[in-house]
């Protein structure tokens, strides 16, 4: 009697692409379907006027009272979608650099994206007289395209600066680190010469701050997840060859420089739309593919999995944001409270696998 082989599970097929069907990685993201809806449900659940989780979903099914209606429609639903899906979108952003590199420090924050979107973003904030938090065409069209820009600029910079006949993991990570740096450096320079008053909310936004989120902010990042999720999932079945070193890879089959530019070209885009929608918030892209990979138990960081994790933790720590103190914080400190000590073990075990 033969026995199973890898070969035999099943496989999903999108044109000349296969994908194998994993349980466990698809029980992880079932599961964390399941939590982003119950986060949801609380999230909207609690505010200045408490709802009831039974209000809450009535009011998202068609019923509900007017009030009820305009609290979660117009206060509260554009603020969670907006968390859920800058998550979604850092997560998935991450999950394609660290696959890429090989190397778990590798995320935007690290590689100098999410700052090179938060200069051009904090540019126009900057000259252009508005945070970008209100209604009108700052908000919706020049501050995405300003983080975009930025984004685009400071990534294919650290890609250019990275190039020495491939990409290399750790010298990758050090340009980033540099362009970090600079980016940082020249935001921070902005700030000094706009007005005051835009300085002071900017600085808010700079931390990572959804609040006031309309869904003027919901829109740019669901059209960019609609549109690259589904082509990072396509993209994204060379990622296991390009795992080995490039000739192994083009030995595969596969185009080594080609699919390694696009795949970090769609990560540098969703990264930057989500900075562009609520500014750079610290250690998501980081973290949140690393719990996805050990939730899930595969080789790699899971793309999927990483964009539900993502919106997960993106919400929850939007929810102790709300919370923990009267005064509401940014959600970009607590994803750094949590983000800064994960990190710090990183260096740690990096440093003690190279000594062995």
């Amino acid at each position: 009697m033969s026995t199973p082989t890898a070969s035999s599970k099943p496989a999903l097929r999108v044109g000349a692409a296969s994908f194998r069907l994993r349980p466990r990685p698809m029980t992880v993201v079932a599961g964390g379907l399941v939590a982003l809806a119950a986060v949801l449900v609380l999230d909207i659940m609690i505010g200045d006027f408490p709802l009831t989780a039974g209000q809450v979903v009535d009011t998202l099914l068609g019923g509900g009272s007017r009030r009820d209606e305009f609290v979660v429609f117009e206060l509260r639903m554009p603020r969670a979608l907006t968390g859920l899906l800058v998550g979604g979108a850092l997560g998935l952003s991450g999950a394609i650099f660290q696959a890429i590199v090989r190397n778990p420090l590798a995320s935007p924050d690290i590689l100098g994206v999410t700052w090179g979107a938060g200069a051009g973003a904090v540019t126009v904030i900057t000259f252009g007289g508005s945070l970008g938090v209100v209604t009108g065409t700052a908000a919706s069209v020049g501050l995405p395209l300003a983080g975009l820009a930025g984004g685009l600029v400071a990534g294919l910079l650290v890609y250019a600066l990275a190039w020495r006949r491939g990409i290399e993991g750790f010298r990758m990570v050090l340009v980033g680190i540099g362009i970090t740096a600079v980016a940082g450096n020249f935001t921070h320079y902005l700030l000094t010469v706009g007005d005051v008053l835009d300085a002071g909310r900017a600085m808010v936004w700079i931390t990572g701050s959804l609040n006031g989120r309309g869904w003027e902010h919901v829109v740019p990042v669901a059209l960019a997840l609609l549109v690259l999720i589904p082509v990072a999932l396509v993209g994204g079945h060379v990622l296991g060859a390009l795992q080995f070193d490039d000739q192994t890879s083009r030995g595969l089959g596969v185009r080594v420089n080609r699919s390694r530019s696009f795949l970090i070209v769609v990560a540098i885009v969703l990264a930057s739309v989500a900075t562009a929608a609520a500014g750079p918030i610290a250690f998501v892209a980081l973290a949140t593919p690393q719990i996805a990979l050990r939730l899930a138990g595969t080789a790699q960081p899971p793309l999927f999995g990483s964009v539900v994790v993502g919106g997960v933790l993106v919400m929850l720590s939007d929810l102790v944001a709300r919370t923990i103190y009267r005064t509401e914080l940014p959600v970009g400190v607590v994803t750094a409270v949590l983000g800064a000590p994960y990190l710090m073990y990183l260096l740690v075990r990096s440093r003690r696998e190279a000594r062995v």
